[in-house]
């Protein structure tokens, strides 16, 4: 078939956000009433999980992301996969010599689901550098559906971004509106890579990265719309626990101090300044004794985080 001249078949054409449902507060109530439908148990690896850890789960959740960024999927797919990961550790235990495998089938499903051109199994299976095998990945590939009783559709931080930037006073227009939601975007990329976000629901997460967001890039201070009453509003309108919601942003400012090296040091969600003023910047991989340097930084080899860091 002829492509028109201002077709293109190497790019993608994503739908225009609509409106009318982001202003339809009935669309918001439904994510928020479907969003404990699709949560992981957070204390899996005490209750069900005996041979991985935590470490463990943020090698591989690494390695997920950087194979997400080299193939430029669409940003949903991977805290999509890492829903599904949860989801699966909390109802089957699994050998740690399994993880990877459980995260490349996840991330076949995240793609099929969200992506117009999912990941072909033969490409995930060359990020793994060949340690898994086709029929390993789909058989897994049905065991993690069978697991998730085909619910599949699940919601995801991303799922809220909109709607909850809609309902504050940034101007949709503007150029910083864009940095905005790409800082925000980066934040709950960063918060699926570690467990300790997995006892937050996805509202939380995207009106704490929202927040983080907005506080880094000064719009606080530019608007006059203070750290403390931006809380307020992000409390009124996903009608989480306030408590949580803070929570849940010193978290992420603690997990980017971690990052560029400023300790773990607890962070006052209403200081005047934050260490979220831009997105974090990764590191090439270089020769650590501890695992994790290794799950901080990133790799220059062609391949995404050497899979020898994934096979425990």
């Amino acid at each position: 078939m002829d492509l028109l001249c201002f077709e293109n078949s190497e790019t993608e054409c994503r739908a225009y956000p609509d409106p009318a449902l982001l202003e339809d507060d009935r669309v918001l109530k439904n994510l928020l009433m479907s969003e404990e439908r699709f949560a992981p148990r957070s204390s899996y690896f005490q209750c069900v999980q005996k041979d991985i850890s935590p470490a463990m789960r943020k090698i591989v959740a690494e390695w997920m992301f950087e194979v997400c960024e080299e193939q430029k999927c669409q940003e949903e797919v991977f805290p999509l996969s890492m829903n599904y990961v949860d989801r699966f550790l909390s109802v089957c235990e699994i050998k740690k010599a399994q993880l990877q495998l459980l995260g490349t089938a996840c991330l076949l499903l995240a793609s099929k689901l969200r992506e117009p051109r999912p990941l072909s199994a033969e490409v995930l299976v060359f990020y793994t550098d060949n340690s898994v095998t086709l029929d390993d990945l789909w058989s897994w590939e049905q065991l993690v559906v069978s697991k998730l009783k085909w619910e599949l559709s699940a919601v995801t931080p991303g799922d809220f971004l909109l709607h909850i930037l809609r309902r504050l006073p940034v101007d949709q227009q503007a150029w910083d509106s864009m940095m905005i939601r790409r800082h925000a975007k980066t934040f709950i990329s960063l918060s699926a890579r570690e467990y300790k976000f997995a006892m937050y629901t996805p509202s939380i997460i995207a009106a704490a990265s929202i927040a983080a967001a907005l506080h880094g890039l000064d719009w606080t201070g530019k608007s006059g719309f203070t750290l403390p009453l931006l809380l307020d509003e992000l409390t009124r309108i996903t009608s989480v626990e306030p408590d949580y919601l803070q929570d849940c942003l010193q978290q992420i400012e603690e997990m980017l101090a971690e990052m560029r090296g400023g300790g773990s040091h607890p962070v006052d969600p209403a200081a005047t300044s934050s260490t979220v003023s831009s997105a974090p910047q990764q590191r090439p991989l270089g020769d650590q004794n501890s695992s994790q340097d290794k799950i901080l930084e990133h790799e220059k080899a062609g391949t995404p985080t050497d899979v020898r860091d994934v096979h425990f």
